[in-house]
């Protein structure tokens, strides 16, 4: 009989940071915050988060995600979607500093629109986005030299999503190309195909293939996915001389989980019911809904519906449940597409106890959880956000 012989395996980068051995410090999910938290239990969290931000003034602004838990909105000075966010605190310059309640790219977004003298903050450096994640800088420029080699790379124009790292929006910017958001990305698609014959769409694969095939009229044959983890992307040469749209291999981590079974379950429950999905959602459960749009979209849908009308919403459970409770009143039956109860939870991250240490410990003096993109990754990035600012 013979012996089994040991396996020589090395652990790969990817298995040790998994196991806690490693860390990465490009990663968008950043790491733990320094520091004692307050316990989440402690009564008094809204009177000390309270006391700190009427401490602070002017000098800080709140800037709250429409998936923030309801805790932490309360305490936010403008509410909204990630580039709306950026957009408002860069409209604060007099604001010393920007306390972002979501997520790290947001974070990084705010700190390339605003000026120097302002820090971005972030409560929880290990608020990240999954979505975000499955794009590094390394991956993507391996992308561009197996475009380069199969002879199409002059031919392709980046547009990232606004959902991803400021190094992604750098390379974006580096190679001609633009950022976009769920409500533009159209426009952006079209400029994009002005510029050039194929886009190579990142992060979202499903945000990427429904603005083509549903909005502008492609095939599904228009489309590849280039996958990361496979040798050229799991693409042959042919295959991407052929195609319009390159999707990179990412999603959301909520959005994708709803399906056409979703859909069909609610319809049952809730004759007559709306279906209303974002379009980080897959191809198959836009094309079974009745109404597609972005966050700020469903939020205004919601607010144009008749009384007494049903809605299935396909988004992040937060923002859903907020909007079932603001619209009680109006009889509109608000629920959410999925039976199974499902957060953002990297978003959720951010909750009291993190705000009030950010909060008390900014009143103090003591700058804590700075998001800072270095200078050269932040020319690259601020020129693909301009460009996106340019579209007609």
């Amino acid at each position: 009989m013979t012996t089994a012989q040991p396996l020589d395996v090395q652990p790969t980068p990817l298995a040790l940071l998994l196991l806690g051995r490693e860390a990465d410090p490009r990663s968008e999910r950043g790491v733990e915050c320094p520091g004692d938290l307050p316990s989440p239990s402690d009564p008094d969290l809204v009177a000390r988060a309270r006391a700190a931000k009427e401490k602070l003034g002017d000098r800080v602004f709140v800037l709250g995600h429409h998936y923030q838990r309801d805790e932490v909105i309360q305490f936010a000075d403008v509410t909204g979607d990630s580039f709306k966010l950026a957009r408002d605190a860069a409209a604060r310059p007099e604001a010393e500093y920007i306390v972002f309640c979501g997520v790290h790219f947001m974070a990084e977004s705010a700190d390339i629109l605003t000026t120097d003298a302002q820090a971005v903050v972030l409560p929880d450096l290990a608020a990240g986005c999954s979505m975000a994640d499955m794009a590094t800088a390394e991956q993507v420029a391996e992308c561009w030299d197996v475009l380069t080699e199969a002879g199409v790379a002059d031919q392709v124009v980046p547009v990232s999503y606004m959902n991803s790292s400021a190094d992604i929006k750098a390379f974006t910017g580096k190679h001609g190309g633009t950022i976009c958001t769920s409500s533009n990305a159209k426009r952006a698609l079209e400029w994009a195909f002005e510029q050039g014959e194929k886009i190579l769409f990142l992060p979202d694969q499903h945000l990427g293939r429904n603005t083509a095939v549903r909005d502008m009229g492609m095939s599904l044959d228009d489309c590849v996915l280039y996958n990361p983890h496979k040798p050229n992307g799991g693409l042959t040469a042919e295959q991407l001389r052929n195609a319009k749209m390159i999707l990179w291999r990412g999603h959301c981590s909520v959005h994708g989980r709803f399906s056409v079974e979703s859909v069909e379950d609610v319809r049952a429950r809730m004759p007559g019911v709306n279906v209303l999905v974002h379009p980080e959602c897959k191809h198959e459960v836009v094309a079974a809904a009745d109404h597609v749009g972005s966050t700020e979209y469903i939020i205004k849908a919601l607010e144009a519906a008749p009384r007494g009308s049903k809605w299935a919403i396909g988004t992040e459970l937060n923002l859903v449940r907020r909007l079932a409770n603001r619209f009680a009143s109006e009889d509109k039956e608000i629920v959410f597409l999925d039976k199974t109860v499902c957060f953002c939870s990297t978003m959720n991250r951010i909750d009291l106890p993190h705000l009030v240490w950010t909060l008390e410990s900014l009143a103090d003096g003591k700058l804590v959880n700075r998001i800072e993109v270095d200078p050269e990754t932040e020319k690259y990035a601020k020129l693909a956000l301009e460009r996106m600012l340019a579209l007609p």
